[in-house]
């Protein structure tokens, strides 16, 4: 997941405080290949729900569950993590991070084993488990390492490395998992007999959880090579700083902080639709001109790759307009545009709606850490870890807003709209939150 932070701190550099000093490159460089490796496993899953959906012979809505599964663990796990390292340290919420990741790769070796939907499921939220700690860990330890000065310039740095990993987990999804999947699409799978149907489900169950298992080992050697290095570390507890409850009264008190973790939410759900039923989306367009299913699905995921691509180029651009826009007002006005690409999508549908679907991730680059940055204005210091992690368990939205999408795919019965093209008036509505967050913002 996107998850660039702000800090109170000057986002001016200084030229005698380096970004990143050589004392802290190397724990630097280990705590940033994280940032890369969170956004693998974000971007590697986002196309199966339509190969389980097709794996399985389930509905869009039971194939959904794997984000529900996937992005839960944000909800339960960022305020156990966010407590975790304040009682204790920001490496050691990152080795408990790297574990629960480690060991949620490796569970897909006995999912793929026992051959059914549920225990992928498990897999899935034992592995996002870690990455809610990771993410609530990662972002405010890059922070300590170094001068309050550079702070947002070391963050940027090593954020820059999520959008990468998220274009490998893409790219290993289109050529290493859908294009390896059986060409038999869904109507023909239902009429194979059960041996046959049986070897294919395992055959594409065993290309499906490769690369989980070796992202898994992946995770286990940087995992150690943390253990080993000694870090460094500026925790510390005080009175004030294990308090929860006075956090929480001062929190819950801030109307900013308040709509900030609403707007949080709905613009995670907007872009987990938006990258998980462009598989949906382009297999329609394409199947519709004599495309086959599963090359349908391949062409489908190059699109994602290009909305990610421009998600990238995006975010460059939004930071440069920043300094001489407000966030709220560019907040709006991204969020807008988002809403009338989405609607180009319901009402145009074919090609042109696929091109409409693509630019909204150009609107969605800054969102994350833009609604991040004005939530967080404000708050005490001894409440920002806590103020953190509510939103990072705003990505819970990314469970139940999908599933509510899948509902309307598996349900709508009107004609003179696809049920797929429908579906998209949930990121519309979002984006229309979105927007007046941001108008709120600049009005108050």
């Amino acid at each position: 997941m996107d998850t660039t932070t702000t800090t109170t701190p000057s986002a001016a550099g200084s030229d005698s405080s380096p970004v990143v000093s050589r004392k802290v490159l190397l724990p630097f460089i280990l705590i940033t290949a994280c940032f890369a490796l969170w956004g693998f496993a974000n971007d590697i899953t986002n196309p199966m729900v339509a190969a389980f959906q097709k794996i399985f012979l389930t509905g869009a809505t039971e194939a959904t569950l794997v984000q529900f599964a996937f992005y839960g663990g944000y909800g339960v796990m960022a305020f156990p993590a966010a407590w975790f390292i304040r009682k204790y340290s920001y490496k050691r919420g990152i080795l408990v991070g790297l574990a629960l990741y480690a060991i949620g790769g490796f569970l897909f070796i006995p999912a793929a084993s026992i051959g059914e939907f549920y225990p992928f499921l498990l897999a899935y939220f034992v592995l996002t488990c870690g990455l809610s700690f990771l993410e609530t860990s990662a972002n405010p330890y890059i922070l300590s390492m170094g001068s309050p000065e550079t702070a947002t310039q070391r963050l940027n740095l090593a954020q820059s490395f999520n959008p990468m990993g998220s274009l490998i987990g893409m790219v290993v999804a289109s050529q290493f998992i859908l294009a390896n999947l059986d060409d038999r699409d869904m109507a023909t799978r239902q009429m194979l007999e059960p041996e046959l149907f049986e070897a294919v489900k395992s055959h594409d169950l065993q290309i499906i959880s490769s690369p989980y298992v070796y992202i898994g080992i992946v995770i286990l050697l940087v995992f150690i090579l943390i253990l080993a290095k000694r870090m460094p570390d500026s925790h510390s507890v005080d009175e004030k700083d294990t308090a929860l409850k006075p956090t929480f009264t001062r929190l819950l008190s801030s109307k900013r902080y308040r709509e900030g973790v609403i707007a949080q939410t709905v613009y995670v759900g907007a872009q987990i639709m938006c990258w998980t039923f462009i598989i949906h989306y382009g297999s329609e367009v394409f199947i519709s001109e004599g495309m086959a299913e599963k090359d349908a699905q391949v062409l489908s995921q190059q699109y994602n790759i290009a909305a990610m691509i421009l998600f990238a180029l995006s975010r460059f651009i939004c930071t440069f307009l920043l300094k001489y826009i407000q966030p709220g007002l560019l907040l709006k006005l991204l969020a807008i545009a988002g809403g009338v690409f989405t609607l180009g999508v319901i009402f145009i549908g074919g090609m042109p709606g696929l091109y409409c679907l693509v630019a909204i991730s150009g609107c969605m680059s800054l969102m994350f850490p833009t609604i991040y940055g004005i939530a967080l204005k404000g708050i005490l210091v001894e409440d920002v870890k806590i103020a953190a992690a509510g939103l990072i368990m705003a990505i819970v939205g990314g469970t139940f807003l999908p599933l509510l999408q899948a509902g309307i795919i598996d349900t709508w019965s009107f004609d003179y709209l696809t049920g797929v093209r429908a579906s998209f008036i949930l990121p519309f509505i979002c984006f229309v939150i979105i927007a007046t967050y941001g108008y709120r913002v600049i009005k108050n």
